[in-house]
């Protein structure tokens, strides 16, 4: 029963991700979207570090996670199957040195289970990696509208992975992602005559890319005491680069669009991709490895600091390519932690509420106009308990900004809001007679 519960919701779960649109960023517009944070809500609370590793949470940035010591609650035989799902609004202001806009975005972030085997630990899910959604238009020189351009789309991560306690201090784990999605980007070319007035018919392009394809996903987490009160954490993930296949269409259409902006189709073709030799291409994503360590007092406080470097330069696929963009080397520094008054307090409930708090620095990698695409973000948020067994539900607030207003691109502020349930329960229990 409770499997067949799991299929269908990951089912369900995939179908929703496939319908959403989770970014209205004009930097989506470029290679395959905007990738998303793989992390939890209690990561990004914290500035995205993704080193703290506990008993009751996931930790969807490192397989390694997945083992893990019994505890002593359940009298060191066993620890708690855990599972999470997140979801997120976003505000944006999008600014130019001429206009401003503002857009608004909800979107069901991540689903994840994992369950204790011994000193292997299992964990799967799923969870977006990139979104597309964009709505942009350019002018020509006499102030009339030129080109109108949208994209839809992204693509999403299905995981299964294992971890395993190699030793009192020392985990490794590894997980497989199986990549799916489609990419939509459209444009309208609009037509005047030697008067300025607009044609009766327009030219629209629809090029779609429908991706497939795995990945995978190395880790090792390292936690030791290094005094009575405090432990030292580290970690390390990698993720080499990996091909996806790429299935491509494109279509030219002579279309009409009427008042409400609605199009009508008067005459299409399809473009002969495989006389082009795009039908079908290879698309790279780029290796990723990540660095963290921090140091803290178990059930208390915690500080650490994460480094990601990824090949960002190495990303390549003909048919999605842009005269304007490249691609150089991203990387992010992220900077974090968490404080708990009293964890075990049964007078005060507000005092076994979890506060985090972080700063991320980013280079997306991505070069637009000969200017790169940067990020930052500041967040803070909580963890309230729930139930029983360590459950939480979190939320997360994210200020921050993408991008410029230099060379003709969009400067974006925007505003996150996360929430997730972390919830943990017992599953296999021994029986015991007396």
């Amino acid at each position: 029963m409770i499997k067949k519960i799991i299929i269908c919701t990951i089912v369900v779960f995939s179908t929703l991700l496939q319908a959403q649109q989770s970014t209205s960023s004009p930097y989506s517009f470029y290679g395959i979207g905007s990738l998303k944070f793989k992390g939890t809500v209690e990561n990004q609370a914290m500035g995205g570090i993704s080193v703290y590793n506990d008993s009751i949470h996931i930790n969807l940035r490192n397989p390694a996670s997945y083992a893990g010591k019994n505890l002593a609650l359940y009298n060191n035989e066993a620890r708690p199957v855990k599972y999470t799902v997140g979801a997120s609004f976003s505000s944006t202001n999008l600014e130019t040195t001429t206009a401003s806009d503002e857009s608004g975005n909800s979107s069901i972030d991540y689903l994840a289970l994992v369950m204790p085997t011994g000193k292997f630990g299992i964990g799967f899910g799923i969870i977006p990696y990139t979104s597309v959604g964009y709505k942009l238009q350019s002018k020509n020189e006499e102030g009339l509208l030129q080109n109108r351009y949208r994209g839809e789309g992204g693509i999403n991560q299905v995981f299964l992975g294992s971890g395993y306690q190699l030793s009192k201090d020392l985990k490794i784990g590894f997980d497989i992602q199986y990549n799916f999605g489609s990419i939509t980007n459209t444009t309208i070319a609009f037509g005047y005559n030697t008067e300025g007035e607009l044609l009766q018919f327009q030219s629209r392009e629809v090029k779609r890319s429908d991706l497939s394809g795995f990945s995978f996903n190395i880790g090792l987490a390292y936690a030791k005491k290094i005094s009575e009160n405090l432990e030292l954490m580290a970690t390390v993930t990698h993720s080499p680069q990996a091909n996806i296949k790429s299935e491509n269409q494109s279509q030219f259409a002579t279309i009409s669009i009427d008042s409400e902006e609605k199009e009508y189709v008067i005459t299409s073709s399809q473009v002969d991709l495989m006389t082009l030799g795009i039908l079908e291409t290879s698309l790279s994503l780029p290796s990723k490895t990540s660095f963290g360590v921090g140091l803290g007092r178990p059930r208390k406080w915690f500080a650490g600091i994460d480094y990601t470097f990824m090949k960002a330069s190495d990303f390549s696929n003909t048919f999605l390519s842009i005269n304007n963009a490249t691609f150089e080397d991203a990387s992010s520094l992220s900077i974090g932690g968490f404080f708990i008054p009293k964890y075990d307090s049964f007078g005060s409930y507000w005092k076994r509420i979890v506060y985090r708090a972080g700063l991320r620095l980013e280079q997306t990698g991505l070069v637009v106009n000969n200017e790169s695409i940067n990020e930052i973000g500041m967040s803070f948020g909580v963890g309230l308990p729930v139930g029983r067994l360590f459950s939480n539900a979190n939320v997360a607030f994210e200020f921050g900004r993408r991008g410029t207003t230099a060379s003709n691109l969009v400067q974006e502020n925007f505003f996150n809001v996360k929430i997730s349930l972390s919830l943990n329960d017992r599953w296999f229990e021994k029986r015991k007679f007396n």
